[in-house]
């Protein structure tokens, strides 16, 4: 919050809104303190016509993420997400972090314009630690996807201008009468519509359409962990196979899907990358035997 220092009363290194908790919502205090940090923006005294013409320029360089999965199994979910990032036809960068755990019990993978998403995503963090160290609970599974809806629909100028930025949310709920089926999936459109996923799979970016055609063949709603985690790993693979903006595992680099779980025993943790390591190797060995296409 430096971008706000210069607002401090005499005397303080902060001023009195920093020291008060009038709100319990990190968004909402940055709204009435430093709007300008807000997704969707453009930073403070920027003009309309110069804001879009950064963005149409923008549009046409950033780099852009894709593909992330969500796989439900029994007693929690998954989220995986490959670590491609693209500028148009170019491989801006092939080791991208696109799966992030957002607190004890979810997480959010990104799709879309790297930065944005990526800024989306450390709101949201903060946003989610916020509330539960000023309310002393975490918030409820539906208001944290409401939460992020919000973000979304902040975000929607840019995308617009074409610098839309998707997330894919994963939770367990805690409250949920079934512990077996207490993984959720929720996606979201670019203004900020949510839309639960009933198939127990979904999956966003370029390469989604390759990824869930193949969970569709793929999942199964009794699987353990370590099956979903190769079936999200095959469908990966498989998006990559016909999107050349997926990358699918990298063998020679040594670079594998980020991989997030989330149980009630565990809360949301990341899959080792030897555990990854393992099961990326296992999926390319079988196709080199049966490429299946």
């Amino acid at each position: 919050m430096e971008h706000t220092r210069s607002r401090a009363m005499p005397g303080a290194s902060l001023p009195a809104a920093y020291m008060t908790a009038e709100t319990s919502s990190f968004i909402d205090f940055l709204r009435v303190q430093a709007p300008h940090l807000l997704p969707g923006s453009g930073g403070p005294g920027i003009e309309e016509p110069v804001r879009a013409r950064q963005f149409a320029d923008l549009a046409q360089q950033a780099p852009h993420g894709t593909t992330v999965v969500a796989v439900t199994f029994d007693g929690g979910v998954l989220i995986a997400g490959d670590r491609r990032a693209t500028s148009g036809n170019l491989i801006s960068q092939r080791d991208m972090e696109k799966v992030f755990v957002a607190d004890a019990y979810s997480a959010v993978g990104i799709a879309g314009t790297a930065g944005l998403a990526i800024e989306m995503v450390r709101i949201y963090q903060v946003e989610l630690s916020h509330y539960e160290k000023l309310e002393g609970v975490s918030l409820s599974l539906d208001a944290k996807t409401n939460k992020l809806s919000a973000l979304v629909r902040g975000n929607l100028e840019a995308a617009m201008q074409g610098l839309a930025a998707i997330p894919l949310f994963v939770g367990y709920d805690v409250d949920a009468p079934d512990p077996a089926k207490a993984g959720r999936i929720v996606s979201f459109d670019v203004v900020g519509g949510r839309y639960e996923e009933r198939a127990g799979f979904h999956g966003v970016g370029s390469g989604s359409l390759f990824a869930r055609s193949a969970l569709k063949k793929l999942w199964d709603p009794g699987a353990s962990q370590d099956a979903a985690i190769s079936m999200a790993v095959e469908a990966l693979y498989d998006a990559a196979d016909d999107d050349s903006a997926t990358g699918g595992p990298d063998l020679a680099r040594k670079i594998y899907p980020s991989i997030v779980t989330i149980t009630a025993a565990d809360g949301a943790v990341h899959v080792p990358e030897e555990q990854a390591a393992e099961v990326a190797e296992a999926v390319v060995t079988a196709r080199t035997s049966q490429p299946r296409g």
